[in-house]
C-alpha cells in the first residue's frame, strides 16, 4: 500500500512538471461527477431517491480555483437533484447534467465562454469520459479511474475520486500560480460550501 501510494505521488509530480505550461494557462476546469466529485457509489434513501457523497475538501478547492479566476463547470451523464444542489452551493454557473455527448458539450461550453480548448482541462474517470480527449488541453483522471482513461490521461491524480482528488489538483494549480503559500499562512475567509 505504501509503495503504491509513493509511486502514485511520484508519477503525479512528474505529470505536473510535464503539464506545467498547460496548467498555467488553464481558464476552464470541467468536472465529471460520479467517480470524480463522488466516490462513484450510489446510496438510496428510504423513498428510493439516489444520494451522493461529496468531499467537502473538493468543494473548498473549487471555491479556491474560482477565486483565482478559473471557471469551474460540471458535466455529467447522470441526473438528479444532488448534482444541481451541489453546483449551486459551490456557485458553479455551468452545471450540465443528463449529457450524452460530452465532446459536443465541451465544445459548446468553450464556445459559450470564449475559452480555447487548450486552456480547458477535464477530470473524468470512465470510458464515457475518453471522448473529450481531443477537445481539451488536459485530460485528468483520479487514481481509481478505469485503466484505459489513466493510460490516455495527461495527469493522473494520486487520490481516488470523491476523496480529495480535486483538492490535490487545486493545490497544485494554486502553488504554480503563487497563491497557495498565502492561503496556508492567512487561511480562507469565505464560505466553503
Amino acid at each position: 500500500m505504501f509503495l503504491s501510494s509513493l509511486a502514485r505521488g511520484l508519477a503525479f509530480g512528474w505529470g505536473l512538471r510535464r503539464c506545467a505550461a498547460r496548467l498555467d494557462r488553464l481558464r476552464l476546469l470541467v468536472l465529471d461527477v460520479d467517480g470524480v466529485l463522488t466516490d462513484g457509489g450510489l446510496y438510496y434513501g428510504s423513498e428510493g431517491e439516489p444520494l451522493k457523497r461529496f468531499d467537502v475538501r473538493d468543494g473548498l478547492a473549487i471555491r479556491l480555483l474560482q477565486s483565482v479566476g478559473i471557471e469551474v463547470a460540471i458535466l455529467s451523464g447522470g441526473r438528479g437533484g444532488a448534482i444541481e444542489l451541489r453546483a449551486s452551493h459551490l456557485r458553479i454557473q455551468h452545471c450540465l447534467v443528463g449529457i450524452k455527448d460530452k465532446a459536443a458539450a465541451i465544445e459548446g461550453l468553450c464556445l459559450q465562454l470564449g475559452c480555447e480548448p487548450g486552456a480547458t482541462a477535464y477530470v473524468g474517470d470512465d470510458f464515457n469520459d475518453l471522448v473529450v480527449r481531443d477537445h481539451v488541453g488536459l485530460l485528468i483522471a483520479p487514481a481509481d479511474a478505469v485503466a484505459a482513461l489513466r493510460r490516455r490521461a495527461d495527469l493522473v491524480l494520486p487520490r481516488r475520486g470523491g476523496h480529495g482528488a480535486i483538492r490535490l489538483l487545486a493545490e497544485a494549480i494554486l502553488r504554480r500560480r503563487g497563491r497557495l503559500g498565502e492561503l496556508e499562512s492567512r487561511g480562507w475567509r469565505d464560505a466553503n460550501a
